[in-house]
């Protein structure tokens, strides 16, 4: 009974994961703020000709702000994230490139290492030959 709920909760959960980003892509567009705020403004001229600056203002901050900036919001974190999201590609690109050439120079370094192992190795055999010659007189 217990993997039959927790498969259906699974499916359940799926279910309301897809909704809820179907939704929020189209929340998120700046004509889903058009239409919100075309809905908002049928109801602004009620709201002025109560003349109840308590009506006004709760048309203003509960339907118009909420409404629409809602919208704008999530089109202005997306906007942000994908600014973020630029920076960071672009870190990371430089980084990736910055460990390439500081590979390439550990290797020169290696190389030239080697390099000079070997010529302090023939000059160790170039002292050691002249001692002999000079102590053999």
């Amino acid at each position: 009974m217990s993997w039959i709920y927790r498969f259906s909760m699974n499916i359940i959960s799926s279910f309301n994961k897809k909704l809820a980003a179907s939704i929020t892509s189209m929340v998120s567009t700046m004509w889903c703020a058009y239409i919100f705020a075309a809905i908002a403004l049928i109801s602004l001229p009620g709201a002025i000709k109560s003349g109840d600056t308590i009506v006004i203002v709760s048309w203003v901050a509960q339907t118009f702000l909420q409404l629409v900036l809602l919208s704008i919001i999530m089109v202005g974190q997306s906007v942000q994230s994908e600014s973020v999201e630029q920076k960071i590609t672009e870190t990371h690109t430089a980084s990736l490139g910055e460990f390439e050439l500081a590979k390439e120079a550990r290797t020169i370094a290696n190389q030239e290492l080697q390099e000079l192992k070997q010529i302090s190795k023939e000059v160790h055999q170039l002292l050691r030959d002249i001692e002999k010659k000079v102590a053999r007189p």
